[in-house]
């Protein structure tokens, strides 16, 4: 079978429609580079639409009857929402399922040194990257600083025009001939993903405060000859040895000043090291999108504009937004977490229907996309795809009723019965859809938060958009993917159920 194309098809108003749903993609993408950022941006939108917090909702003693639309949020890093449909909960729900964590580059908790005149920052980085690509890129850095008394510090910088960006080094081609002889896993260290940002050192003199355990070694001390005699050598050796710091020093004294932060306050920070930039059109004809993040913000954007899209359902729609899927969704805001299940829970007591055996029931009844990306064809790398198998770029939505490595491990594999099922929806809803693998069957793999869901006994499969350079700084999709995954989304939550 023969992927259609998704250009071919469209009205001028499907087109005009197609490109407006983009450039506010676009926009989405740029200012939400964080799960935090994404969560923020996301709740102050569905709030907009309707939405109520949840949390409100039980305070205010009021039961959930159809149509409503409530939403609750985990630890700033997940959020679901929830519109009634007119059947019980009992026999279950449409959900949607997508992460918002991306790979990046996470500061470790005591990342700021000095050596030779540069200020850097250790990093650890997050989830599967090819670490070369990391190098001599513009880097932004975002996230929180939280200081013992609870005041947070919002950091963003690298974004704007006039802000400053952050760099890792490569070693120079003419002195690269041992790297060049190295594996790519081995050209660049995980170590050597050190963040430059700094060069100049503090003037001894200067009015502004250092970092608090250099108080001892002002300039006027270390200038006032006549009083010098009186200070004790180690102490006059300790500010010798702080002056080596002056780099470091004027960095911790640029954050006191922006952020009214000490260098011990990075022990409870969490900054990511994002590529800096604005996510852009690409190709003569725009027809594509370049930006970091698009795993899986882009099936999360999609997923949660399909919820507002959304007029009355007969089941009840569900979209769930997590963390830590790049890790293996552990934690307290992954997909492996109880809070999913715990706000299903409260919703179905609101609607005055809550027991445990009829929350097993609404979860095992459940239909679920787990809204994840796929490996868009690349002709550079034809040999690393199976043709009939793949999926390509203006194709429409993406569906993969496996994913895994080499023999299905740490799969999903969705039934005979839900695929059809599926088609028939989409077909129902005129959505464009092709199916995939994940690249050949020996070369590699990949899985999302399909298998964590399948536990409860739901059916579920997974759909999303292709991408190229998935898990590089920047990831390009196509907008007419884009936007038909969107409309294929907005098919589902609307369908009645097998």
């Amino acid at each position: 079978m023969e992927p259609k194309s998704v250009w071919e098809s469209y009205s001028d108003k499907q087109l005009k429609d197609m490109h407006t749903f983009n450039d506010a993609y676009r926009v989405f993408l740029s200012e939400s580079k964080t799960e935090r950022e994404c969560v923020d941006n996301i709740v102050n939108d569905i709030e907009k639409a309707g939405y109520v917090e949840l949390q409100k909702v039980i305070a205010s003693g009021r039961k959930l009857k159809k149509g409503d639309k409530v939403y609750a949020v985990n630890m700033n890093k997940n959020v679901v929402m929830f519109q009634i449909g007119s059947e019980p909960l009992e026999k279950g729900m449409n959900i949607l399922g997508a992460h918002i964590d991306s790979p990046r580059l996470d500061l470790k908790q005591n990342p700021l040194y000095e050596e030779k005149g540069l200020a850097l920052l250790d990093t650890h980085y997050y989830g599967g990257i090819k670490k070369y690509q990391w190098v001599t890129l513009p880097l932004a850095l975002h996230g929180v600083i939280v200081k013992k008394d609870g005041t947070v510090a919002e950091i963003s910088l690298g974004e704007e025009e006039d802000d400053p960006v952050f760099f890792i080094s490569d070693i120079l081609i003419h002195l690269a001939g041992d790297q060049m002889s190295k594996t790519a896993a081995k050209a660049v260290e995980g170590e050597a993903l050190n963040i430059i940002c700094g060069n100049k050192p503090i003037k001894m003199d200067s009015p502004i405060k250092m970092d608090k355990a250099s108080k001892t070694k002002t300039a006027a001390a270390a200038k006032t000859s006549a009083k010098q005699t009186a200070v004790k050598k180690d102490a006059k050796d300790e500010a010798e040895e702080k002056a080596k710091e002056g780099v470091k020093a004027g960095v911790l004294a640029i954050l006191k000043d922006l952020y009214g932060v000490e260098e011990e306050d990075f022990l409870s920070a969490e900054i990511e090291v994002v590529p800096a930039g604005k996510a852009r059109e690409a190709g003569f004809d725009r027809s594509m999108i370049m930006s970091y993040g698009q795993d899986d913000r882009v099936c999360a954007y999609g997923s949660y504009k399909a919820m507002l899209a959304v007029k009355s359902v007969k089941r009840t729609a569900c979209c769930i937004l997590v963390d830590k899927e790049e890790i293996g969704s552990v934690g307290a805001t992954g997909m492996q977490s109880r809070f999913f299940e715990n706000i299903v829970a409260e919703v179905m007591n609101l609607t005055g229907s809550y027991s445990e055996l009829l929350l097993r029931r609404c979860l095992a009844n459940s239909l679920m996309l787990s809204s994840d990306v796929s490996a868009g064809f690349d002709p550079n790398y034809a040999s690393c795809f199976e043709p009939k198998n793949s999926c390509y770029l203006g194709s429409g939505m993406v569906i993969n009723k496996y994913t895994g490595s080499r023999g299905k491990y740490s799969s999903n594999d969705a039934s005979a019965e839900y695929m059809a099922y599926i088609r028939k929806v989409l077909d129902e809803g005129n959505v464009i859809f092709q199916t995939a693998e994940l690249g050949k069957v020996d070369q590699g793999g990949g899985g999302t938060i399909a298998y964590i869901l399948a536990q409860y006994g739901m059916n579920v499969i997974d759909s999303g958009v292709a991408v190229l350079d998935m898990h590089a700084p920047w990831e390009v999709t196509s907008k007419a993917d884009v936007y038909e995954t969107y409309r294929g989304y907005i098919a589902f939550l609307n369908g009645e159920g097998m």
